[in-house]
């Protein structure tokens, strides 16, 4: 028994970026927007979940892999190894991209908090954004992630509400969890998007590139040659078991959000996070809401900084400014006035009048238009021997990952159209 409670310490400690990542993945705008694809499809999206995953592991793995073979971040090696107009191409509809995603999740955050504080919502955006500023510049991430980590965990409610559900098709499940059976038409396509793009976000890729880099200077190896001597075998296996966990969990979540929802409101649009809290009722009855909105404050508070950090560390090294989270304030004026920045913005897009729901999922959707750009830099840094060296990609990642690429351009530039 002391065994086996050992390994699962050992296994524990082993998660740290690629768990935190895939937990930030499931943010509000992911749970708002799976919600909304089990509301209006029913099972119909179930396949996006077992589709998504080992492409979503792939390249989170595969930016890992970038950060611990270059010593460098994600942004860095696309400045030194390709064309300056895509690099600033991607940092700043990257910026511009994880401000819209932070101004939803505040006001998520905001939404589901309101029922219990007798605060307008305005002030409580206000409050919430200032709240995860303060911490990003005064405390450590990596202090109050170890808890955030436990809080993410109430997004297991959803699958434990699976076991509860009644009158489920299971045959329906089955067959959907493998096969498309929604119709391709301009919503459902809409939907596909915002899934794949909250599920395949760019700000996820910068994060888990920077993270593994941040946790070597962590441990002292300041020098970008320290960093890329320490990227033994088995520190590139201890990143695979950390990523694998960490997005494994994002797209079991995501599987049983749609789930749930296609279970038990089917058909309801969802409008508030009231409507998409029902979900959880069959196992909660009246702490469904509670227990929805510690969800969507666990990962608001875990992804807010992710967003804002992943766009202040591509902007800064983009544009070689020094500094980082792991270092005060006082030290990376430049950096935290990115920071700053980035958050007082997503707060301001609160004030235009918006619907916080259709915000996660609009955010969702820009994400999947952006992502294939990404990818492709992804691609191409990876799968360069002169780059990577011994830890270049090989011929089934490659594949694999130009498959990926192709899949989320043609849903990317099939959404734009139909909305054109």
């Amino acid at each position: 028994m002391k065994g086996s409670a050992r390994k699962i310490s050992n296994f524990w400690k082993i998660l740290g970026p690629g768990f935190t990542t895939g937990a930030a993945d499931d943010d509000p705008s992911g749970i708002a927007t799976y919600s909304q694809a089990g509301s209006m499809g029913g099972y119909g999206f179930l396949w996006l979940a077992p589709l998504s995953f080992p492409l979503m592991a792939l390249v989170q793995e595969m930016c890992a892999r970038i950060g611990l073979a270059t010593g460098r971040g994600l942004a860095s090696n696309i400045r030194l190894h390709l064309p300056k107009l895509l690099l600033y191409t991607v940092t700043i509809s990257l910026f511009l991209a994880n401000v819209l995603n932070i101004g939803a999740d505040l006001g998520a955050m905001a939404e589901v908090i309101a029922p219990f504080v007798p605060i307008r919502f305005e002030f409580l955006v206000v409050m919430v954004g200032l709240l995860s500023l303060s911490l990003q510049v005064f405390v450590s991430y990596r202090v109050y992630v170890k808890y955030l980590k436990w809080l993410a965990l109430a997004l297991f409610s959803y699958v434990i509400a699976a076991m509860f559900l009644r009158d489920v098709d299971i045959a329906s499940v089955i067959r959907s969890t493998f096969i498309p059976s929604v119709p391709l038409n301009r919503e459902t396509l809409f939907l596909i998007c915002a899934v794949l793009g909250t599920t395949l976000s760019p700000y996820l890729f910068f994060w888990q590139t920077t993270q593994e880099v941040e946790d070597e200077v962590l441990e002292g190896k300041t020098s970008v040659q320290s960093r890329v001597k320490a990227a033994t075998k088995d520190r590139i296996g201890r990143m695979r078991i950390d990523v694998w966990t960490g997005m494994l969990f994002s797209n079991l979540v995501m599987y049983f959000i749609i789930l749930t929802t296609g279970t038990v409101i089917e058909g309801v649009s969802i409008q508030t996070a009231n409507d998409a809290a029902l979900a959880l009722s069959p196992l909660l009855g009246g702490a469904a809401g509670f227990v929805f909105a510690l969800g969507i404050i666990g990962t608001g508070l875990l992804a807010v900084p992710i967003l804002a950090g992943s766009a202040t560390y591509a902007f800064s090294e983009a544009f070689g400014i020094k500094g980082g989270l792991n270092k005060p304030w006082k030290k990376s004026v430049t950096f935290y006035v990115v920071l700053t920045l980035s958050m007082l913005l997503a707060i301001a897009t609160n004030f235009v009048g918006i619907d916080p729901i259709k915000s996660l999922l609009y955010s969702a959707v820009v994400n999947g238009i952006i992502s294939p750009v990404v990818i492709l830099c992804i691609i191409i840094l990876a799968s360069s021997k002169s780059v990577m060296g011994k830890h270049v990609n090989n011929k089934v990642s490659t594949i694999m990952a130009w498959g990926l690429f192709v899949v989320m351009l043609l849903v990317a530039v099939a959404t734009l159209i139909s909305f054109i």
